[in-house]
């Protein structure tokens, strides 16, 4: 399977998913009161957690990708880990994210963690991608 039909089909998936899917609370009398600011719901740390897990995959995958040439340890780690670090942690980030997003109660704003849970999915197809090429670019470099 190429990498563009997996993109594609990687794309599709969220698209329709954000399309296709239903509020949890879609009647506006069931709409929950909004939280406060510094409230940390179960949501908002899940959502945190997996945005944080998608970057890690993001950066790994960025930086096995353009191939750093210093002699330090994140250059050593991103030549030889960065790939399979963005494998990996972009479905974790497309997973909790998507189940943060399915659960939430409310609509964005109301504190649930719907907006960190979009861009924690946004983050792990970011990771998958870059994972991927540089993952097929060492394949073919060998």
């Amino acid at each position: 399977m190429s990498v563009r039909s997996v993109l594609a089909v990687a794309a599709a998936v969220l698209i329709g998913g954000f399309a296709f899917a239903e509020p949890a609370a879609a009647d506006p009398s069931a709409q929950s009161v909004a939280a406060s600011v510094y409230t940390v719901s179960a949501g908002r740390a899940g959502a945190f957690l997996s945005a944080l897990a998608g970057l890690l995959g993001a950066v790994g995958g960025g930086l096995a990708l353009v191939r750093p040439t210093g002699q330090g340890y994140v250059g050593t780690w991103a030549r030889r880990n960065g790939a399979a670090t963005a494998l990996v942690a972009g479905p974790v980030a497309m997973t909790v994210g998507g189940t943060v997003a399915a659960t939430a109660d409310g609509g964005l704003g109301t504190g649930n963690g719907l907006g960190g849970a979009y861009f924690a999915m946004l983050l792990g197809l970011i990771s998958v991608a870059l994972g991927w090429q540089a993952r097929s670019r060492s394949r073919r470099t060998r």
